[in-house]
């Protein structure tokens, strides 16, 4: 899928990826792009358009896929991270709230545009999905979660014509990993490698050099091979009655 003359919606678009998300869709030339953000925001480009969109809010969710027309890419990107370790369950129902249920309620709302255009999902997790973060476990949950999600959407979808993309990155630089004295990578290199990976129609895209040294063993390993097998019961026959 070319991002040329596309319609995409990108949330969380205020900083960090999201921001970096909305520049990359611009310059390889897409048609419209909706920026989802809690705040006001004001963007030279008139190909942007500034939606505000919590997405912990079902009204603020059901109003910006009432100013949608059509739409050929949504990118869950908005995201939360507490540093905390479990012992308060607000923690982790506060990440859920935005990591997991915020993208399924959305993506839910926006789904017969999707289906309409055979569009595409693109879900911005982490590594912390597929190995958590002790520093960050409800965050690291929350983000395990929304990768079942991406999984399960992948399969249920494909009838529809509907790709689903899960991207699993490294550490980047943003205010959500600021604390964290290690090698991150920029969110531009990130944005152009995320959709270098729709492009190509990647499944699981490692945007980063952090992940994607890891991302031959996962591509090849048990895990993705289970996924494929029983996505694979979708189109098995009913059993006889």
């Amino acid at each position: 899928m070319s991002i040329v003359d596309k319609t995409i919606m990108v949330t969380g678009a205020n900083r960090g990826i999201g921001q970096a998300l909305v520049e990359e869709a611009l310059g390889r030339g897409a048609k419209r792009v909706y920026a989802g953000t809690r705040q006001p925001l004001a963007h030279p480009d008139r190909r942007v358009i500034p939606v505000t969109l919590d997405v912990t809010s079902t009204e603020q969710i059901q109003a910006a896929a009432g100013r949608v027309a059509s739409l050929d890419i949504l990118v869950n990107n908005a995201g939360l991270a507490v540093y905390e370790d479990l012992s308060d369950p607000a923690a982790l129902e506060r990440q859920l709230a935005v990591n997991l249920y915020g993208t399924y309620r959305l993506t839910q709302s926006l789904l017969p545009l999707l289906t309409r255009s055979a569009g595409a999902i693109v879900n911005v997790l982490s590594l912390a999905a597929i190995a958590p973060v002790p520093v960050m476990p409800a965050y690291s949950i929350s983000k395990a979660a929304a990768f079942s999600l991406s999984q399960s959407l992948r399969a249920l979808l494909a009838g529809r014509g509907v790709r689903v993309h899960a991207v699993l990155s490294g550490p980047v630089d943003t205010d959500m990993s600021r604390v964290l004295d290690i090698p991150k990578a920029a969110p531009d290199a990130v944005a152009r490698a995320i959709f270098d990976g729709v492009e190509k129609g990647e499944e699981d895209i490692f945007p980063d050099p952090f992940s994607e040294s890891v991302a031959e063993g996962w591509r090849g390993g048990v895990a993705k091979a289970l996924e494929r097998e029983n996505a694979a019961l979708l189109d098995a026959e009913p059993a006889a009655s």
